[in-house]
């Protein structure tokens, strides 16, 4: 899957939740996760102390320029690994769980993350996303029976000069060298934001300027190239953590992206991210899309609603974000005739059609594209209010309105609402993500290691996103199961032996005779 050139491969969404107390902004954040994830294990029948995360195999400093950052020079934030047993010990902001679904639920410093599991296409990735919210959701519900309650936002900055992260995550083959990926990826991340912008009410980092940009984590970006994600944020984030078979694969980790509540604007964030991936693996771009001073561009697009602000390419070119963004479509559409003439996978044509769909809107008119795009139907609300209380931009209404955007809550969040009403395009049935809340994606391992979550969930002890770990009976050390490879342990290779078991002991034997077999 890796290299096929389509729009399909493994990806997956991480997003961390904006958390309040309503009444109480001096709550300690990361108590409240941790009450957070506990709450929700502990309602879906998951022990927190059994099927925790296991952390064997992380190595967050490791760069994919070829070195590792000493732990005595790294932010905190970037010691992810930082807690190595296999069980929880009673600090509840170490709280860290896998879920059924074959997600990771657990505290990343000061917030509550959703890590959706591995999926192979933009359309999963949307759907598992989208399950993360009704898990918050649920969160939500069942701490609110303890006043004063807790509070959730799927959103990236406080208004106030904090920003935390959506992060994304694709695998592409390790041949490709690095430094064509930070060559041809960079002018990409400048002008996808046009598509997959959030919206934000102020400009900067602490929003003292008064207006309203595209994204809302654009402001928050330093660098070009790092491994930080927290202290000088890069644009092309180096962190080198396949989770993977590491000679095959490269896990390109994304930081910039926004947290998208339209289901359009999310597809085509993971879809066209995906296909520049192909194409640089097949060096196909070669070089020819690359922005002078990307760091100050991406601000420059990004406070610019009217879609004017130019963007420079080092062979003295200047165009619009959009039409940047129009060309890597052109490019990608040329690519793919000549590789399949037309015939596309129903995936790929479907974020190739929407993606053409709405840069034809956002030429015309920007706000023609307000069901698809989630600055554009944020602006929208907005300005209805603006009109109608004639409320400047440093009116402290409008920051509360996008703030509320965001709520997590189905009766409060402005995002929800609109969706539920159809005033934005929805492409993911409700059905089918309330089915992932519970359910693993089927054509990866996370089918292997959320269903094993649900049927032995006293005999999992740890797992993570390349191994599980049992504790059988009889055995004086827990076993551990390898998951190098993300496109096994899928429900099509070892559904039969997983289901057939009776008890973990049965599952690892059958794995054992199989194994010998093959």
């Amino acid at each position: 899957m890796v290299g096929d050139m389509t729009v399909r491969r493994v990806m997956g969404i991480e997003t961390e939740y904006g958390i309040s107390v309503p009444g109480n902004p001096s709550a300690n954040p990361m108590i409240l996760s941790g009450d957070v994830v506990t709450s929700y294990a502990r309602a879906q029948g998951i022990r927190p102390a059994r099927a925790s995360w296991d952390y064997e195999d992380e190595a967050p400093l490791r760069d994919a320029r070829g070195f590792e950052m000493g732990r005595a020079q790294a932010h905190p934030s970037q010691l992810t690994d930082q807690w190595g047993g296999l069980e929880l010990p009673e600090d509840p902001t170490l709280a860290n769980v896998v879920l059924t679904n074959g997600a990771r639920l657990y505290v990343d410093h000061a917030h509550p993350e959703y890590s959706s599991p591995e999926v192979t296409s933009p359309r999963a990735a949307v759907t598992w996303d989208r399950a993360g919210e009704l898990i918050m959701r649920a969160a939500v519900e069942r701490l609110a029976t303890v006043p004063p309650g807790v509070n959730l936002y799927k959103n990236n900055t406080d208004g106030k000069g904090a920003s935390y992260g959506t992060h994304e995550n694709y695998l592409m083959d390790r041949a490709t060298p690095f430094a064509r990926v930070v060559r041809d990826l960079t002018g990409f991340f400048v002008v996808r934001q046009v598509i997959c912008g959030s919206g934000r009410v102020g400009i900067g980092v602490e929003s003292r300027v008064n207006g309203y940009q595209l994204a809302q984590r654009s402001d928050f970006f330093e660098v070009e190239v790092g491994l930080e994600t927290t202290l000088k944020r890069p644009i092309i984030n180096t962190r080198d953590e396949p989770h993977a078979v590491a000679d095959k694969y490269r896990r390109v980790h994304v930081i910039i992206g926004d947290a998208n509540h339209a289901d359009v604007a999310n597809l085509l964030k993971m879809g066209m991210t995906s296909l520049i991936l192909a194409m640089i693996e097949d060096d196909a771009l070669r070089g020819e899309l690359v922005v002078r001073n990307p760091v100050s561009t991406l601000q420059a697009v990004s406070h610019d609603p009217a879609l004017n602000a130019l963007v420079e390419l080092t062979d003295g070119r200047r165009l619009t974000g959009l039409e940047l963004l129009t060309e890597y479509h052109d490019r990608v559409a040329a690519y793919l005739q000549r590789r399949y003439a037309g015939e596309l996978d129903a995936d790929t044509a479907e974020v190739m059609q929407w993606w053409s769909l709405v840069l034809d809107k956002l030429a015309r008119d920007p706000m023609e594209a307000r069901r698809e795009v989630d600055w554009v139907a944020k602006l929208a609300v907005l300005e209805g209010y603006r009109g109608r209380d004639h409320l400047g931009w440093g009116d402290p209404r409008l920051r509360a309105v996008d703030i509320q955007w965001s709520d997590v809550r189905a009766e409060r969040g402005l995002a929800h609402r609109m969706a539920a009403t159809g005033k934005v395009e929805t492409l993911i049935p409700d059905a089918e993500v309330a089915r992932a809340v519970h359910e693993p994606p089927e054509d990866t391992r996370a089918w292997f290691r959320g269903t094993c979550l649900r049927r032995f969930p006293d005999q999992v002890v740890a797992a993570s996103w390349d191994s599980v770990v049992f504790d059988v009976t009889g055995s004086r050390v827990f076993q551990r199961v390898p998951m190098l490879e993300p496109l096994r342990g899928t429900k099509a290779s070892v559904g039969d032996i997983v289901l057939g078991a009776r008890s973990a002991e049965d599952l690892l034997n059958a794995l054992a005779t199989a194994q010998s077999r093959s």
